[in-house]
């Protein structure tokens, strides 16, 4: 007699779960169960982030050494398609910010917004576990142990290192699935119990509705294109890839950290077929350097906040800001609303040296305004990681591997 299978609750729904659970004990249950939630997910976030680093050495430095030719072709390549959506990203989200906007901009909106800002819960205690290194030493180490072991292995080296590292991309993976996968349910309830409960989740909604819906349907269009392109060049069904994304998406969303979203995203590069060299390669290494989403969102921030404040902002003064900040932003995602920060010391490129000012009330606005649709962005840089994987895959199947691609 056949045993019958155990139900098991997938992610995507225990993500749903999670986000919904989140808002409601924002919206009903007392402030201190609500602080519970948010320092048990804070906990989790201090732990991930300590994670996060040694996830990006060992995937991208296993990816690179794995792939069979062209490592370094393959390298350029991520790098400039990666590049390249990011600024198209931007430059899209000014030309339809400045046409849209200032139709329906209000001077006191922001200051609404930023009210929001000191409302966040407080947790009980919290726990200082500061990374080895951060992502962006993580990044580039991993370059070089990872194009050496490539094409050193087996001539000028021995196998030695290489199996090191691979057993740590084990053990790594054991963290991953028995740890971090299973608790990201609770980090997404608990970073949506505090920005309910700071009044940040519906701020935007009932203040700049129509700008949130703006920068939220640029998102959504940049996904559709990017994974239309993926189609055309890998000949697969755009619509099927988009919809293998969804647990990324979603994780995103609640998360706001795209190499938080990496295990997930992981899983999603699989499921449209792409290589494991190639998705521990590729995924990785844009979840830290593609912020095609984040781009959208603070350029058409920067742009709302000009029109409300009456600051001049035209092409000559946007694009050498998203030129910029396509640079600066490597390496930012390993926080929920690292992107912005990041971009903080570059905002008076845009606003001017008066409004340009860290420290000042229109820089603190910023923050609040993005850190409100942060989630969206985060979504959307994911969701193109693994657009560029298939491209990435199709590349390499084709034109240096040699062999068919996978369909």
């Amino acid at each position: 007699m056949a045993e019958k299978k155990k139900f098991r609750l997938g992610l995507l729904p225990k993500l749903i779960i999670g986000i919904i659970l989140g808002i409601l004990i924002g919206q009903f249950l007392p402030e201190w169960f609500g602080r519970i939630i948010y320092t048990a997910s804070t906990l989790f976030s201090t732990f991930l982030s300590f994670v996060i680093p040694l996830m990006i050495l060992a995937y991208v430095t296993m990816g690179i050494a794995d792939l069979k030719n062209g490592a370094g072709k393959l390298l350029l390549i991520t790098v400039i398609l990666s590049y390249g959506s990011t600024l198209i990203a931007g430059s899209g989200s000014y030309a339809v910010a400045r046409t849209l906007f200032p139709s329906f901009m209000s001077a006191d909106a922001l200051d609404q917004i930023a009210a929001t800002a000191s409302n966040s819960l407080e947790t009980y205690f919290s726990l200082d576990i500061p990374p080895l290194f951060d992502t962006l030493a993580a990044v580039v180490l991993a370059f070089m142990l990872g194009l050496c072991l490539s094409t050193l292995r087996g001539k000028t080296i021995g196998d030695t290192l290489y199996n090191s590292m691979s057993d740590f991309s084990g053990v790594i993976d054991k963290v991953l699935h028995s740890v971090i996968i299973p608790l990201l349910p609770l980090y997404i309830c608990g970073t949506f119990t505090n920005m309910t409960k700071s009044g940040q989740t519906f701020a935007i909604l009932g203040i700049l509705w129509k700008v949130f819906l703006v920068v939220i349907a640029m998102h959504l269009v940049i996904i559709l294109l990017q994974f239309l392109v993926a189609g055309l060049v890998s000949h697969k069904n755009p619509f099927r890839l988009m919809k293998n994304q969804i647990p990324g998406y979603t994780t995103a969303l609640g998360t706001q950290s795209s190499a938080a979203t990496i295990p997930v995203n992981l899983q999603c590069a699989a499921a449209d077929g792409v290589s494991e060299e190639i998705r521990n390669f590729v995924v990785p290494l844009c979840a830290n350097i593609h912020m095609a989403g984040s781009m959208i969102t603070i350029t058409a921030c920067s742009t709302a906040v000009c029109l409300m404040n009456q600051i001049p902002i035209s092409l000559s003064t946007i694009i050498p800001f998203i030129c910029t900040l396509g640079i600066a932003m490597v390496a930012s995602p390993g926080a929920p609303g690292g992107s912005i920060m990041t971009a903080l010391p570059f905002l008076y490129m845009v606003f001017g040296p008066e409004y340009g000012d860290v420290n000042g009330p229109t820089c603190a606005i910023m923050v609040a305004l993005y850190i409100t649709q942060d989630s969206f962005g985060t979504a959307c840089n994911v969701s193109g990681d693994n657009a560029i994987g298939v491209i990435v895959e199709t590349i390499y199947q084709k034109f240096i591997n040699k062999v068919p691609a996978k369909t």
